[in-house]
Parts: C-alpha cells; structure tokens; sequence
C-alpha cells in the first residue's frame, strides 16, 4: 500500500483495509466506532460497506418472523412486552396449528425471505412445543424450501440436538447486551444461562443467531462486549435490534437513541465481525427513520414484515429501500467478488 492509495486516505478505510487483511480489530477501535462525530459516519460507513461486500456483495437476505406462541411468559426481560412483568396490551395465544403455521411459511416465502423463524414466548419449550416444532420442520423445508430458524428460550443439549435432526438450520438465541449489564434488564435467568443455551446449539451442529439491543441503558463498552462475545463464538447470524420502548414494559420510557448512533453500531458490528449476517432488526423503523437505507452499507440482512408483538413496515416499502440502494434479494449466502476501490467520503 502506497501513501497515494485513495483507501488509506482516512482512518476508517485504513481500519477497513486491515480488516480485509486479517486483522482482528481491539476493543479501542470499537470504542472509536462508537464515538465518532458525526461528520465522520459517511466515510464510517464507506469503509463499513467495503467489508460488507467482500462477503455478501450487494445482495440483502431476507427473513420473516413468526410468533408461533404469543405472552404467557414467564421471565421478567424488561424490554419485553411477552414477559410476566409487562403489562403491554398484547395479543395472548397457546401454540398455533399445524395448517395457521404452513400458511405463514407461505407467505414468508411470496415475500422472497430466506429464512422462516419460528418463535415462542416461554423460558423453555416443554416437551410438547419441541415435538410441535420437530414436526412442523420438515414440512415447512419440503413445502417451501425456506431455512428456519427456532427461538425457543433456553434449551437442553438434548433439546438442541432433537431439532438439528428435525432440520433446523440455525437457532436464535440473543445475549442482549454484556455480561456485565445483564442483570439490569433480566433477574430469572442469567447470561451464563444463555451462553449455556448457544453452546449447546453449536455442539449440536446448529448454526447460531445471537445478537442484542441498543438504547436500554447500556454502556458503549456493554455493547462492545456484547460484540466481542460474538466473534468469539463466530455466531453466523448477528441481528441487532434497537430498543422499541413499549408501553407497559418496564424500559417504556427509554428513549437514548439517535439515529447516528444506530448506524454506529451497526458499522462496529460489521468491522468487529466482518463475516457474519448483520441484520437490522427490531426498532429500525422508529429510530434509523429517514436513514434507514444506510443501515444497509453496514448490514446485509433485514425482517420483512411485522415483528413479535409490533408492526414493521410495509414490505414494499423494504422491497423499494433494496432496489432504490441498487441492492438485491438473495435467498442464499454466496460469496461476492472484492469490493470496488473507492474513496472515503467526509472526515
């Protein structure tokens, strides 16, 4: 590399063109990310999209979530309108059919999403709702091709290794935030738990989607550590999602986010790892607003359609933000060509 070289003209592309080389970024790094002014973000994400396409190109995977099993919870997440200590007014239901589940596998996959997840609220699936989704797999995946994703709560090696051999490709289980802020947001169960949970899913075969929130309360560090546990873990899928403050939910009132910062940890989430999916997850419609496009120099993946217990936006609307980007939907995950040279932008 020459000094005349356009990618080392800012300190972001130099950080981009070691990460394409190799090289780990540290936790100072990170911490840079997510303090840049604001006049540095399009030159953040300049060298945040140079990553992205080395590995996913310009194509956006899509998924669709389910809620197969809605309230009814018995944990006490503070973010979450499901959990036993929200009072959010929710729609409340046992396990779904057979038949109201294919249907929705269907309309997953007209909506061109590559991924199919199946979630319930619950601390664990009892042994009922394990063998629901063990049989409703295979004919999701014969029906309609679709991967699927299970968020189940915590589960058992045994429990892990009964839905590899049912067909689950991968299965969601976020840490949320660090270790050490866990207990802020959660007190019946632990991190420890969780990482329990993600262990046993990647020994039993499974590929792991793991990822977080931002805006409840969290340090910078928190949200780095959370990131670095991920790249531990070489979790394939990261979504990360941004506080949606419900009403009736003990974090109701949190509302610290800007949409500058949702783009800065989406660009320290792809340089962190610069491998995996990021997905841009819950609460981007309400807090990266108007700049929601940019997201997708930094992330490669997004939910079509609504959500849990909130809506998403129209998935015309996703369908026009990919195209009007030059971006494509992909169903798969294949490796693009090297990302074209450019110049960074401002800083």
């Amino acid at each position: 590399m020459t000094a005349a070289d356009p990618l080392a003209s800012t300190p972001w592309q130099r950080l981009a063109t070691d990460v394409l080389s190799g090289r780990p970024i540290d936790r100072d790094e990170a911490a840079a990310i997510l303090a840049s002014p604001d006049v540095e973000i399009l030159d953040l994400l300049a060298a945040a999209y140079r990553v992205r396409h080395r590995y996913f190109g310009n194509t956006v995977q899509l998924f669709f979530l389910m809620n197969a099993k809605s309230g009814l919870c018995p944990e006490d997440c503070g973010y979450c309108s499901q959990s036993k200590v929200s009072e959010a007014e929710i729609p409340r239901y046992n396990l779904l059919s057979v038949p109201k589940l294919l249907e929705a596998a269907k309309l997953a996959a007209d909506r061109q999403s590559k991924t199919f997840c199946i979630v319930i609220s619950a601390r664990g699936p009892s042994e009922r709702e394990i063998d629901f989704v063990c049989s409703v797999v295979p004919q999701i995946k014969q029906q309609y091709g679709l991967n699927v994703c299970a968020c189940l709560g915590l589960l058992s090696p045994e429990q892990a290794t009964r839905l590899a051999a049912a067909g689950v490709d991968k299965v969601n289980h976020n840490l949320n935030t660090s270790e050490r802020y866990y207990n802020e947001v959660c007190s019946t169960h632990t991190y420890a738990d969780r990482m329990a949970t993600l262990e046993a899913c990647r020994s039993a075969g499974l590929q792991l989607c793991s990822g977080g929130i931002m805006g409840m309360g969290e340090t910078a560090a928190d949200l780095i550590d959370m990131a670095f546990s991920l790249r531990e873990m070489k979790v394939e899928s990261i979504p990360l999602n941004f506080l949606n403050a419900i009403d009736g939910t003990p974090l109701e009132h949190s509302n610290q986010l800007t949409p500058r910062d949702c783009l800065r940890g989406l660009a320290m989430m792809r340089l962190v790892n610069p491998e995996a999916e990021i997905r841009i997850a819950g609460g981007r419609e309400i807090h990266l607003g108007s700049l929601q496009p940019l997201g997708l120099y930094a992330a490669n993946s997004i939910f079509v359609g609504d959500y849990l217990t909130t809506e998403g936006q129209l998935p015309e609307a996703d369908y026009r933000m990919i195209e009007e980007m030059g971006f494509t939907i992909t169903q798969g995950s294949e490796a693009a060509e090297p990302a074209p040279v450019f110049e960074g932008t401002a800083g």
